[in-house]
């Protein structure tokens, strides 16, 4: 999807290199970012009201995009 907000390019900008060596040499980091970017464009669309929900839901959506940004910063500055 073109202008989702909140892609890993643009949360970790500096980390663009680390990113991709690890997501060709770690599966589970790979893993990782694919969900990442799946909930994260789950969360775009909730937000554009292109897919409705509750906003229980389109608030969980954002606490897992959270929890899978935070576990993909602790890989990078291992």
């Amino acid at each position: 999807m073109s202008n989702t907000p909140h892609t890993l390019q643009e949360e970790f900008p500096a980390d663009l290199d680390k990113l991709h060596a690890l997501k060709v040499s770690n599966a589970h980091f790979a893993k990782l970012l694919d969900e990442y970017d799946t909930v994260n464009d789950k969360v775009h669309r909730a937000e554009s009201r292109i897919d409705l929900m509750s906003d229980a839901d389109e608030e969980g959506l954002r606490r897992q995009r959270s929890h899978l940004k935070d576990e993909i910063a602790r890989m990078l500055r291992a």
